[in-house]
């Protein structure tokens, strides 16, 4: 899923009922970050990798991030944090990766 967002094209690896890399949990609903504009005005590019922890009714309990530019970060975090998965019987641990790219 891609979205025109403040001047910057930010990228996600995975659109709403698709499934992120080594996810077992489908996304219901997700949230585009918004492109910090210090981060746009250095044209900076990258992907935030982060360990999502989710509750059994499909809301974020935590993100530990695992990579990415510290100006990304706060974005792909705020973001993940609106998101919504699946239920299921159990809290599971979700990797999810964002990648901010100029337009």
């Amino acid at each position: 899923m891609s979205a025109l967002l403040s001047g910057a094209l930010v990228h996600s690896t995975a659109s709403a009922q698709e499934e992120q890399p080594g996810s077992a949990r489908k996304i219901i609903t997700r949230t585009v970050p918004v492109c910090p504009d210090l981060a746009r005005r250095m044209n900076l590019e990258g992907t935030v990798k982060l360990l999502v922890t989710v509750e059994p009714d499909g809301t974020v309990k935590s993100a530990e991030v695992v990579g990415g530019h510290p100006l990304l970060v706060s974005a792909a975090e705020n973001a993940v944090h609106k998101w919504k998965w699946v239920s299921e019987k159990a809290e599971s641990k979700e990797l999810v990766e964002i990648k901010f790219q100029r337009k």
